[in-house]
């Protein structure tokens, strides 16, 4: 088992015969949490070894603890990857919709008096309907960029 109890509890020098801190109980009580969670040990194995561990005196107690039990969790298999949502559309909000469609009346009434200006010849008509058409496609391109 590769964790920072055995090469202590294996090693030369008697390593495993040092006295064991709380803070190196809480990580093999951390250990025991894992196993239990991905099932490797029943309710009453995982608090018998609990309490072993709490009454752990040296690092090979600790380790004997644990020894049984990977120090990283088994990586579980591929699985398939969710669906890709797709982007939520930013919809304009109704009231710009209303001026961009009232902007494009305009210009399209522009347009059809201006036709109708330049059938008979009236100048001043013509310059009055170019007018209409660019004040619909002021309001209509300034609705467009307020809704975005």
């Amino acid at each position: 088992m590769a964790d920072p109890w055995t090469h202590k509890a294996a090693g030369t020098g008697g390593h495993g015969r040092l006295r064991a801190s709380h803070a190196d109980r809480e990580q093999v009580i951390d250990l025991l949490k894992t196993a239990f969670v991905h099932g490797r040990l029943g309710k009453d194995e995982f608090d018998a070894r609990v309490d072993q561990a709490l009454g752990s005196r040296t690092y090979a107690e600790l380790s004997a603890v644990a020894a049984d039990i990977p120090a990283a969790p088994i990586a579980a298999p591929p699985t398939a990857a969710p669906p890709l949502a797709k982007p939520a559309r930013k919809l304009a909000r109704p009231s710009m919709n209303k001026a961009v469609t009232g902007g494009a009346c305009v210009i399209i009434a522009g347009h059809i008096g201006m036709l109708g200006a330049l059938l008979t010849g009236s100048g001043a008509l013509v310059l009055l309907m170019g007018l209409l058409i660019v004040i619909g496609a002021a309001v209509a391109v300034v609705a467009m960029i307020v809704a975005s």
